[in-house]
């Protein structure tokens, strides 16, 4: 494990003041692989994690909360989708657990934004346009995550960049913004920062440590793809970014063909993706990764993804400095 002493100033914006974080360095929720460990490895090293409510029943979500604060007494979130289909439950357990951030998505941040803050619960929403940028700014967000369609697992239906779309959310809002989607080094963090981002939202990086709770066989299929081995697909149900295994050319077959919604849900049937992320069958599994997938190879620890991460970023900000445009 690598020493943690290059990085052991807090570097101070907008983001690292809100989450009361070292570093503007987020987790992502991702499902099968954002746990307690993974929060807690990733809070303690500086940045903030979040455990994923998405691939969580409600016992088990309120074990991994209690699990993570004995781990950390360092700030951690909970990401929850909001339309998982015991919403009620998940959200009185983040209540009563005094979960201090959420992050919110897939739905309309209006329907549980104040009612979480009334718990002194600070609320981050992930969005895929400047429109629902806005959106999430008038239900009163206290900050928003913008999410290029290079990400992994489900994506906004509009196919935008992540180096396009931080600067249009820039400029229709003025709260913290975190930038997500393709983002796995510092150098990536510098460029996000250029646009205009205060923060950075990474899992693929985090999913493919020792930390994260998916299967060892995910972790080393990924660990092998290369440019290209990732499609956006599912796009008539929820647009979903997979590893393009057999289960994803059955999906390509039916779509090819002009298959419809509830034929293309009656493939993708009930625990697809725990069978390939968390259970390891990387042949008729649903293999949920980002684009960056292809430029890691080594499988390390949250607080070194997080140590090269910064180190990366203050020697970019060096570089750029002493260069005369």
């Amino acid at each position: 494990m690598l020493p943690l002493c290059k990085i052991n100033t807090m570097y101070k914006n907008r983001i690292t003041t809100l989450f009361g974080i070292s570093y503007p360095i987020i987790q992502g929720g991702m499902v099968w692989c954002s746990g307690w460990r993974l929060a807690s490895a990733v809070s303690n090293a500086g940045g903030l994690g979040l455990i994923g409510a998405g691939s969580m029943h409600p016992d088990t979500l309120r074990e991994h909360i209690q699990k993570c604060k004995a781990a950390t007494d360092k700030p951690y979130g909970v990401n929850i989708p909001l339309m998982y289909p015991q919403i009620e439950e998940i959200m009185q357990i983040v209540m009563e657990e005094k979960v201090p951030i959420v992050f919110t998505s897939a739905g309309n941040p209006k329907t549980w934004t104040a009612k979480l803050k009334e718990h002194n619960i600070l609320v981050v929403h992930v969005v895929s346009s400047s429109k629902f940028a806005q959106k999430a700014a008038d239900a009163g967000v206290d900050a928003i995550v913008a999410e290029g369609f290079e990400a992994g697992g489900h994506n906004g239906r509009e196919e935008t960049t992540t180096l396009t779309l931080i600067p249009q959310v820039r400029e229709a809002v003025t709260l913290p913004l975190i930038a997500a989607g393709g983002i796995a080094t510092g150098e990536a963090m510098a460029a996000m920062f250029a646009l205009g981002a205060e923060g950075v939202q990474v899992g693929t990086r985090f999913a493919l440590t020792k930390e994260s709770s998916a299967s060892n066989e995910f972790k080393q299929r990924c660990l092998s793809l290369n440019e290209g081995d990732t499609q956006l697909s599912l796009k008539k149900v929820s647009p979903t970014r997979l590893i393009k295994n057999e289960f994803y050319q059955q999906v390509q077959k039916l779509e090819d063909r002009g298959a419809t919604a509830e034929e293309l849900r009656e493939l993708l049937g009930k625990g697809r993706s725990k069978r390939g992320i968390f259970e390891g069958d990387l042949t008729e599994g649903e293999l949920e990764i980002g684009q960056i997938a292809s430029h890691i190879k080594q499988i390390i620890p949250a607080a070194d993804v997080v140590k090269e991460m910064m180190d990366a970023y203050n020697r970019t900000r060096e570089r750029l400095s002493g260069q005369i445009f």
